[in-house]
């Protein structure tokens, strides 16, 4: 890269506004209006070469200078913050019902939202926060903060590290606050170094030249805002690994006991309870424990026992469980173990648990019992032997009966809520089996010619419970994230870096400059403060002569 050597001999980057060393402007310096000898400099960055206005050979250079400009920045927030919007015009497909889910999702959102509703889940909106090209939009942002923060950050640092206490005239003069004192003696400066000093002034002095500064941590403020950020980015896109965020529903029924999903068998947990309270308006209080058809849900939870298998690590071995929380999980007061939490997220009242058919002969009016069994709709058997000789087959199981457009029973979901099956009888000493259809409302022979008839003997019921298990390991991050940006704007906030030049011409003339980021006033209540009592000339804002 070139070199522009100064006046004062040091040698600047190309691209440098201003003396790295004496100040005086170099080249490309933006100015207010004005003649060139009077403009007011341009002290962003301190006039310092950054590298995306210097390099501009490689592909390299064109990619850093791309994402080093604040309006790529901006361009790609304003695309997230579209996106994001996007994502909130329908429900996202985790937190649609849970029967859609199993179901198909497409489904709901046409029959739900309508056309509009089957292009949002066609267009892939329906998993917005995790899709690729979101999760590479948040990352462009990641990259544009890291790239411009750099661009800026080294050479300011590299500015402000090396400053002179001496500066060239021109850099003095063409200050926004400048003063020139005839009459000045070393005294009169004596008690101006006091009197900055008393007020928190850091002075440097060198050939009998004057800096004095404070503030100069609030100028990384900025800086340090845009961490945080990179940080909150990280944990987002960290939040789409499995690793570190994972979030899984289940329907728990009451007595079952079953592993937790997402914990690799470690945990278990055991519905003892599910209990619903509603409101119906009537009664002293107005509750009631019970059936919620025509009611106001106030409360439903379910009371669980989370276990941990001591030895989840042995492959094949049964599970030895250990008690480690007792817990009622209700709305908003979530069960949190081990960085696991589980959310009271749904229920589903009087499902079918088991189903109990006796068989008897057609043509008996009595209808007396040749012998019964007992299905469980969770788990049922295949073959089912009663003590009468008789073999019952389930040939086919439908546990939420629907029957398709073609004419063909299928079941909807996996869950028994409308239980159906094809059950073969097979007579004591007879390989001859008779085939029936039986459902809620429904015996139906296949044949016609059926001998033996297959009856709902009683139906028992229980609550289920559905249950989100959420882990999120990123929460940390988001946390210190935030904390780290809110730092970094009280940091930029509160603070001001303030510098003042005092510097002794050969004339005896003193030359009195100062700069701020902001807050020109009080610099200007600290000049007075100063220069009061003395002899040197209050500073003047330029900038107000020129308006």
């Amino acid at each position: 890269m070139n070199k522009i050597k100064c006046e004062c001999g040091h040698m600047n980057p190309e691209g440098t506004v201003l003396c790295e060393a004496c100040g005086k402007p170099v080249e490309g310096n933006q100015h207010i209006d004005g003649n060139d000898d009077k403009k007011l400099l341009n002290m962003r960055y301190d006039g310092s070469a950054r590298r995306s206005q210097t390099y501009q050979k490689s592909i390299i250079d064109k990619i850093w200078s791309f994402f080093s400009s604040v309006k790529v920045g901006v361009w790609l927030i304003v695309l997230a913050l579209i996106a994001s919007i996007m994502g909130t015009i329908y429900p996202q497909e985790q937190f649609i019902p849970q029967d859609a889910v199993s179901r198909d999702p497409a489904i709901f959102y046409e029959e739900t939202y309508g056309i509009l509703g089957l292009m949002y889940y066609q267009l892939g909106f329906h998993h917005m926060y995790s899709s690729w090209w979101f999760i590479t939009l948040i990352a462009l942002i990641g990259i544009s903060l890291v790239i411009a923060s750099l661009d800026r950050f080294v050479p300011l640092y590299r500015a402000l590290k090396h400053q002179k206490p001496k500066k060239h005239k021109k850099f003095l003069s063409r200050q926004r606050l400048y003063s020139e004192s005839a009459n000045a003696a070393d005294a009169d400066v004596d008690k101006l170094v006091k009197s900055l000093k008393n007020s928190r002034y850091k002075i440097t002095e060198k050939d009998g030249h004057i800096l004095a500064e404070k503030g100069r941590f609030s100028r990384w403020g900025p800086y340090v805002n845009h961490i945080g950020l990179i940080i909150v980015l990280i944990a987002a896109i960290l939040r789409t690994t499995p690793i570190m965020f994972s979030e899984d529903y289940m329907w728990l029924r009451e007595g079952e006991q079953r592993v937790i999903p997402g914990t690799d068998n470690q945990y278990y947990i055991e519905n003892k309870d599910f209990i619903v309270e509603t409101h119906n308006g009537e009664g002293e209080d107005g509750f009631q424990e019970g059936s919620v058809d025509d009611e106001i849900a106030t409360n439903f939870q379910t009371d669980v026992v989370i276990y941990e298998a001591t030895n989840a690590d042995i492959v094949g071995a049964e599970p030895e469980l250990e008690p480690i929380l007792d817990y009622s999980i209700q709305m908003n007061n979530p069960a949190k173990f081990d960085g696991y939490t589980l959310y009271q997220q749904g229920y589903q009242l009087n499902e079918f648990e088991n189903m109990t058919f006796y068989i008897h002969e057609e043509d008996d009016e009595t209808q007396e019992s040749l012998g019964s069994f007992t299905i469980d709709l969770t788990n049922p058997d295949r073959v089912y032997e009663l003590d009468s000789g008789f073999q019952v087959e389930l040939t086919n199981y439908y546990p939420d009966y629907i029957m398709t457009e073609e004419g063909t029973p299928a079941s909807e979901t996996d869950y028994p809520r409308n239980p159906a099956f094809v059950v073969t009888v097979y007579p004591p000493d007879s390989e001859e089996g008779e085939v029936s259809f039986l459902g809620i409302g429904m015996n139906v022979d296949a044949t016609g010619e059926n001998q033996y008839k297959v009856a709902i003997d009683g139906v028992e019921f229980r609550d289920v419970s559905g249950i989100t298990v959420s882990s999120d390991r990123t929460l940390p991050f988001f946390l210190i994230g935030a904390m780290i940006f809110m730092i970094g704007v009280i940091q930029g906030m509160y603070w001001q870096h303030r510098r003042i030049w005092i510097n002794k011409q050969k004339d005896n003339t003193l030359l009195l400059a100062a700069h701020t980021n902001k807050n020109w006033f009080g610099l200007k209540r600290d000049i007075e403060k100063a220069v009061e009592g003395t002899n040197v000339t209050m500073v003047k804002d330029q900038q107000e002569l020129d308006e």
